[in-house]
């Protein structure tokens, strides 16, 4: 229990610290920005769909990992039966 914690909180601090960042982020090449600014300032709609195709481009591989993630916790997780007879108990 005290590992799921310490994962947890580690997880929690990443993200925190993730998120603080102040400063943003260029996720694209100089050429493409370059493109896709200038698309949309002359009412070209093909920049906002360029975007969208990186933000999808970049949500895959972290799809993938929770539906792993999901799949390994169904089969691996621990099922505790108990086998317990329905015969009454002599005190006696």
């Amino acid at each position: 229990m005290d590992r799921i914690k310490r994962v947890l909180a580690v997880g929690v601090f990443a993200v925190i610290l993730a998120a603080s960042m102040p400063h943003r982020v260029h996720a694209q090449c100089a050429m493409c920005t370059l493109t896709a600014e200038n698309a949309t300032e002359n009412g070209n709609t093909q920049g906002k769909g360029l975007n969208k195709g990186i933000l999808f481009l970049l949500a895959i591989p972290y799809l993938a990992a929770v539906g792993v993630g999901v799949l390994w916790y169904k089969k691996y997780r621990g099922k505790k039966t108990v086998n317990i007879d329905n015969d009454p108990i002599v005190l006696n």
